[in-house]
């Protein structure tokens, strides 16, 4: 199974009538947030499949940007912050943006308010372990775990909730973007127990 997971950046290249032949056979998109609508769906729908999401702490300002109807609801991508989705044999679950750092409201929470939505996602995870004997293969995410991948700066500190979701539940992978990366030797993809955390942006294509 081959999944595009895409993040923070509009990319030419996807938003491209050739996406297919720049990323091959596709079978499911993850977007981890700060993208507009517009983008994923065309990126879906040009890729013929279904796009699961989660909403980046610039969701607000960008990810409803419609170039051609300012007004545009989201369409096609399913949100799955706080959720727990099987998908074309994958179990896959999402929280949505980052850590608190201004003042607005959206898609902004404190280390505490991050601990309270990821004990929500608890129950799902224990009944999904014993009915089908794992927990979670995917956490998808905006902002990255605490120590792994996160910044020096107050915006893009991780989530330490992250670090017990993948202690806990054993995802195969934790997939985030949030954090640009500008430098060819910037560390992107990072084990820890029984988990890959990678940092997908702008995109990449990860093979299950």
């Amino acid at each position: 199974m081959r999944i595009l997971a895409i993040s923070d950046k509009v990319v030419p290249a996807l938003y491209n009538p050739e996406v297919r032949q720049i990323v091959g056979s596709i079978d499911l998109v993850l977007s981890c947030g700060d993208l507009p609508n517009y983008y994923i769906d065309y990126v879906a729908s040009m890729l013929g499949v279904r796009c699961l999401m989660v909403h980046g702490n610039h969701a607000a300002g960008q990810e409803f940007i419609d170039p051609w109807d300012l007004d545009a609801p989201p369409r096609h991508p399913m949100d799955i912050d706080l959720r727990v989705v099987h998908e074309k044999g994958l179990l896959l679950a999402g929280l949505d943006g980052c850590i608190r750092y201004n003042r607005n409201p959206r898609f902004q929470y404190t280390q505490s308010q991050m601990w309270r939505r990821a004990l929500r996602l608890a129950p799902q995870l224990l009944w999904n372990r014993l009915t089908h004997g794992r927990a979670l293969d995917i956490l998808v995410t905006h902002s990255p775990p605490a120590g792994i991948h996160d910044g020096p700066d107050r915006a893009h500190q991780g989530f330490d909730a992250f670090l017990w979701l993948m202690r806990a539940f054993k995802p195969r992978y934790l997939l985030h973007g949030h954090k640009h990366v500008y430098r060819n030797d910037e560390v992107t993809s990072t084990p820890y127990h029984a988990t890959t955390v990678m940092n997908v942006y702008p995109w990449r294509v990860i093979e299950i």
